[in-house]
């Protein structure tokens, strides 16, 4: 199935070079058992997506703040085409942040997905007339509920408490890690 606006591996590098990434890494406490732990999460996740992204689209849909970066500049109302396109690929970014290796493709993928929340591409790959750009502060502010809404869903499948707790650490670094990353062009020249 494609996903309308999803460009893995066809997006240009990041500035973000691989050694700063793992630098990022390092400084997160990243292991290889994170990388193992962000797999079994995909194993678990993978059929629960459409789950996730309704109670997230329900919470975003909730919170008249949140869902303004998804309406029309002009009118002020959702654009539904908008919303489903995004949420395609939202669900993608679920299964990417677990399976993908965190390399130079990763890296450059995450730097576009930054750019479309940041003035310089938001509205571009789906055409539409929405506000300009998502604000800073809610870039960062989505960490928590992302990060602690997960946790039920990686419950369900059996696993003993001790490998949820391992996956949902894992989970937390990589969204960290991503929203980090997804921030760069917020920040001034040279001060990322």
């Amino acid at each position: 199935m494609k996903i309308a606006g999803y460009t893995y591996g066809q997006v240009p590098a990041s500035p973000v070079k691989v050694e700063d990434l793992e630098l990022l890494k390092k400084t997160l406490l990243w292991t290889e058992e994170d990388d193992r732990y962000l797999r079994m999460a995909a194993d678990v996740l993978h059929d629960q997506v459409n789950d996730i992204l309704d109670l997230w689209y329900g919470y975003v849909g909730s919170h008249p703040h949140l869902v303004y970066y998804f309406t029309d500049k002009n009118t002020g109302q959702p654009i539904g085409e908008y919303l489903e396109k995004v949420r395609a690929r939202f669900g993608q970014w679920i299964l990417d942040l677990c399976e993908r290796p965190k390399d130079a493709t990763w890296l450059a993928y995450q730097e576009e997905i930054g750019l479309r929340h940041h003035s310089t591409k938001k509205n571009q790959t789906d055409g539409v007339n929405a506000v300009p750009f998502v604000h800073f502060r809610y870039m960062v502010a989505f960490i928590f509920p992302i990060t602690y809404t997960i946790k039920p869903f990686l419950a369900k499948k059996g696993h003993s408490p001790e490998e949820v707790e391992k996956m949902h650490t894992a989970w937390f670094k990589a969204v960290v890690l991503t929203v980090i990353l997804w921030c760069r062009s917020y920040i001034r020249e040279g001060q990322f």
